[in-house]
């Protein structure tokens, strides 16, 4: 059977350009794109607000994690060290919109008080060495007029550190030092960086510095050494992911301040509630679909925002997150996926892990490419299952010992197809060849 392709239906260049009302055979031809798009009634007053890098007044459902960790930095305004702490969470639980929130509280309070306090703020998944993190909160320390920096790379990590504890004596004060995503370094780079941060007020004399760690693995300290756990984990504090309703009461907050009175329609706020509180109460995902229904509602000329339009948000979130994860899969791994996307279109459900690399030892001839052997391929199935691509079961097959089951998991609005072709011309010679397949057993 000869493998067929899908393709997108794009509208005629004709039909789109009338009606956004551009040049359309020889009439309007001064008329500008934006005209017409900027001519249209917004259906936000202000979308910034439903985007993550917004910092709320009023954070829902997070007063008692705010109120532990002012509870705890209260006592760089009376001069004291205030202790370490971590704080966990799974993705979306706020815990880095509360650090920023309460940090700039303590900031604002201190410049009432005279109090010398610098929050220094370091996202450890961009800045992921020592190196780069200590020069980092070395430089946030200048002033505008100064321009000594540590430069990006070239000095012995001992000297970026003395010259930070140089500059944090010459400034004086209370440190609040918050390192976002500090699993992510701790799992690169190991450590001795963690090590240096909480042992910072033994080299300082007239400064004083606490760290804040935040992660989403609940686990990450179990790579740290012990004296560096006890340091860092004075204090920890979790955050629980929010439920349906919270997630409702921070829409209605933000959806009050960004759209239209009178346009979200009832029922929608609970949608996306419901759709995110699947996905471990992710608030950042509840107003992605927010934000993203009401845009698909403006560009549909729609006067209110539906149900519908949450549905098909969600489907473009899905596919806009998932379309780079396949492009961007090497070659073999490409391949695998291609061999359990042929078995499927070819009628199989529950692949077999054999049925799987006969179809892919067959694809590697056609592109004149050496095939893996079998345990490599069970390891690169571990992988494609890990980004959420296939599912692979192990299942008891008796006195024939155990197999997995494969099935293709990507959302059916998402071309797989089309993308793994686009990305690779090679592909196209995979979906297009004919196969011999293996008869489940």
């Amino acid at each position: 059977m000869r493998g067929t392709r899908t393709h997108r239906n794009y509208p005629s260049a004709e039909g789109e350009s009338s009606k956004l009302g551009v040049y359309n055979g020889g009439q309007d031809m001064k008329k500008n794109i934006f005209d017409t798009l900027l001519s249209r009634q917004s259906l936000f007053t202000n979308k910034e607000i439903l985007h993550h890098s917004h910092r709320p007044v009023v954070m829902p459902h997070r007063e008692k994690e705010i109120e532990r960790i002012a509870f705890n930095l209260v006592e760089a305004l009376n001069g004291q060290i205030p202790s370490n702490m971590i704080l966990y969470g799974v993705t979306g639980a706020g815990k880095t919109a509360v650090t920023l929130h309460v940090t700039n509280l303590l900031k604002e309070k201190g410049e009432q008080m005279r109090r010398d306090i610098t929050p220094v703020i370091v996202n450890c998944r961009q800045i992921d060495t020592q190196y780069r993190v200590l020069s980092h909160i070395g430089n946030s320390l200048l002033e505008d007029h100064e321009i000594d920096e540590i430069p990006f790379t070239g000095w012995p990590t001992d000297r970026v550190f003395k010259e930070l504890v140089r500059r944090m004596d010459s400034r004086k004060g209370v440190y609040v030092i918050v390192l976002d995503e500090i699993d992510h370094l701790v799992r690169k780079a190991g450590d001795d960086l963690l090590y240096n941060l909480t042992n910072l007020n033994s080299f300082l004399d007239e400064a004083r510095a606490c760290v804040i760690g935040i992660s989403n693995d609940l686990k990450f300290t179990e790579f740290l050494d012990p004296r560096v756990r006890s340091r860092l984990g004075q204090q920890d504090i979790l955050f629980s992911p929010y439920d349906a309703e919270q997630l409702k009461d921070i829409l209605r907050q933000r959806s009050d301040e960004s759209i239209a009175p009178e346009v979200v329609s009832e029922g929608v706020i609970a949608l996306c509630s419901a759709f995110a509180a699947q996905e471990h109460g992710d608030a950042r995902c509840a107003l992605d679909l927010l934000r993203v229904s009401t845009e698909k509602a403006e560009q549909l000329g729609d006067k209110k925002v539906e149900q519908h339009h949450v549905r098909m948000a969600q489907h473009q979130i899905e596919a806009d997150q998932i379309e780079p994860v396949i492009a961007g899969l090497p070659t073999q791994q490409k391949l695998v996926l291609a061999a359990v996307l042929i078995n499927e279109r070819n009628g199989l459900k529950n692949i077999q892990t054999g049925q799987l690399y006969d179809v892919y030892d067959q694809a590697c001839s056609y592109l004149n490419l050496p095939s893996l052997t079998q345990r490599r391929i069970s390891g690169i199935i571990a992988n494609l299952d890990m980004l959420g691509l296939i599912t692979a079961r192990t299942r008891s097959r008796g006195r024939y010992g155990r197999s997995k089951e494969i099935n293709s998991c990507i959302p059916s609005n998402v071309e797989t197809e089309e993308i793994l072709m686009s990305a690779d011309e090679n592909m196209r010679t995979v979906f297009n060849n004919r196969y011999r397949q293996q008869r489940p057993l």
